[in-house]
């Protein structure tokens, strides 16, 4: 699968964001080294602790199926946004290697390899 193919999948799943309360809908398709693909959007809620960003429900959606290793993981903002890092921190837990493709819906996406995103990050393997 294309970069731009990911980008694609991230731009479809954005559009089924449930952005209420700030607008501001995120879509991702995360890549798993097996092939498959998993998306998820952003879905917040009125107790605005418990909204869900899309990147983490992309991630949560490919654990249950059994993935736990990705190459690649595209989002689509309206302003071609960086994950927060509370997603960020999810995404270290499976590796540095991840390349995050960001953009907007429409226009060229940056990419940079997680490890460069969270740096002197705080992994499973501290804990062995």
């Amino acid at each position: 699968m294309t970069p731009d193919e990911l980008v694609q999948l991230a731009a479809k799943a954005r559009k089924l964001a449930y952005a209420p309360y700030s607008h501001y809908k995120v879509g991702a398709a995360i890549l798993a080294n097996d092939g498959r693909v998993f998306t998820g959007c952003n879905v917040e809620n009125a107790s605005f602790g418990l909204t869900c960003c899309a990147e983490r429900t992309a991630v949560f959606s490919a654990v249950a199926a059994g993935a736990k290793k990705f190459a690649a993981i595209a989002i689509v903002t309206s302003n071609g946004g960086s994950p927060c890092g509370a997603c960020r921190q999810v995404l270290r837990e499976f590796g540095t290697s991840t390349l995050v493709i960001m953009s907007r819906p429409k226009g060229r996406p940056t990419a940079a390899l997680l490890g460069d995103l969270l740096p002197g990050s705080f992994g499973p393997e501290q804990l062995r």
